[in-house]
C-alpha cells in the first residue's frame, strides 16, 4: 500500500487529562480578570472549546421527541474530551488540548457538483436557512466504543433538496477543511490523502436520520467535536460522520474516501454497524461504554434497523 496505516491509539496507555480543579480553577481565574477589563478572553487558550454562540441564535433548539430513545446521555466533559480527530492527534484525550488555533469562523461550506442550485454558505446563512432541532443519538465508533449524545442540526435532506441534485447525482462527497497550520496532526501524518473526505449514497444522504450538526449539549459545537458544522450519520461507524465540512460535492460515482484509500479491508465505503461482521482485528459485537467502561451487545445498524435497513434489502 501507498501509505501506511499508524496504530490506533487504544494500542497504547492514553496519556492523563488534566485534572478538573486545575481547569476549572484556570477559567475562573480568566473569568475574575475579565471582570477588571483587562479583555484577555481575546487572547484565546486551549481551553477555549466553543466557538462563539452569535452565530448560533437558535441554540439551545427543542428537542425532537421522535430521535430520543430515552437512552441515558454521556457525560459532556467525556463526550468533548475524548475525540478521534487525526488532524490534531491520534490520542483522544489529547484533541481538546490542542485546538486552540483552529479558526471556525468565519466559515462557509460550498455545495455543488451535480446539482442545478450550487451555492456557499457561510454560518449566518445556514441558521437562517433550515429549521433547527435537537436529537439523541447513539454514537458507535469503529473501534468498538460507544457514546449517547444530543445533537443539533437539521436533516441533510433539506439542503440536499435547496442544491435540486440532477438526475445522474448518485453520491455525495464532503471534505474537511485543511489546514496544517493549524491542525498539527496533520504534519504527523504526511502520508495520509489529506484533506478528509468521505461520502455517501444519495439515498443514504436523504435518509431523515442523516444530520447536519452545528451542536452538541445544547451549545455550539466544541473545535474537537467538528465545529462548527459536521455530519452525522448514526446508523454507520464514526468515522463516517465527518468533521468540520467546508464542501458537498453532488457526484454520479462513488467518491474516494480517506479511510478507504488507507485500507478498504478495514474501512470500506459502507461501514454500517453490525455486530455479525467483525473488524479484521478484533470482533464487532460488543462495544465498550465510554462513561462507564461496561461493555454492551452492539445492535445492527447501531440500533436503527428500522429507519435505515430498507436502503440495503436489495443489497
Amino acid at each position: 500500500m501507498p501509505h501506511a496505516i499508524i496504530r490506533p491509539p487504544w494500542y497504547h496507555p492514553e496519556r492523563f487529562v488534566t485534572p478538573e480543579k486545575a481547569y476549572s480553577g484556570r477559567r475562573s481565574f480568566l473569568r475574575s480578570l475579565g471582570h477588571l477589563g483587562l479583555g484577555l478572553a481575546a487572547a484565546g487558550t486551549a481551553w477555549a472549546e466553543e466557538p462563539k454562540t452569535s452565530k448560533f441564535p437558535y441554540l439551545p433548539a427543542k428537542r425532537n421527541p421522535a430521535f430520543d430513545p430515552k437512552l441515558t446521555l454521556s457525560d459532556e466533559k467525556t463526550a468533548t474530551h475524548y475525540n478521534n480527530y487525526y488532524e490534531f492527534s491520534t490520542t483522544k484525550n489529547r484533541v481538546y488540548q490542542l485546538v486552540d488555533k483552529f479558526v471556525v469562523d468565519p466559515w462557509s461550506i460550498r455545495v455543488g457538483g451535480l446539482c442545478a442550485k450550487p451555492m456557499t454558505l457561510d454560518l449566518d446563512e445556514l441558521a437562517k436557512a433550515f429549521i433547527y432541532e435537537e436529537r439523541v443519538y447513539r454514537f458507535r465508533c469503529v473501534e468498538a466504543w460507544s457514546m449517547v449524545v444530543p445533537w443539533t442540526g437539521f436533516p441533510l435532506v433539506d439542503l440536499i433538496k435547496k442544491a435540486e441534485p440532477r438526475p445522474e447525482a448518485k453520491f455525495l462527497k464532503f471534505t474537511t477543511v485543511s489546514r496544517p497550520d493549524q491542525m498539527p496532526g496533520m504534519a504527523r501524518l504526511e502520508d495520509y490523502p489529506w484533506p478528509y473526505t468521505e461520502g455517501l449514497r444519495l439515498d443514504e444522504a436523504m435518509n431523515p436520520l442523516t444530520l447536519v450538526a452545528t451542536g452538541l449539549y445544547g451549545k455550539p459545537l466544541p473545535k474537537q467535536n467538528g465545529a462548527p458544522v459536521r455530519i452525522v450519520v448514526p446508523w454507520k461507524y464514526g468515522y463516517k460522520s465527518i468533521k468540520s465540512i467546508v464542501a458537498i460535492e453532488f457526484t454520479a460515482t462513488q467518491p474516494s474516501t480517506l479511510w478507504e484509500t488507507l485500507n478498504p479491508r478495514e474501512y470500506p465505503f459502507e461501514s454500517n454497524v453490525d455486530p455479525m461482521v467483525p473488524h479484521p482485528r478484533w470482533s464487532q459485537s460488543s462495544e465498550r461504554v465510554v462513561d462507564t467502561g461496561d461493555h454492551i451487545p452492539t445492535l445492527k445498524y447501531n440500533g436503527y434497523a428500522e429507519q435505515v435497513a430498507s436502503l440495503y434489502a436489495k443489497r
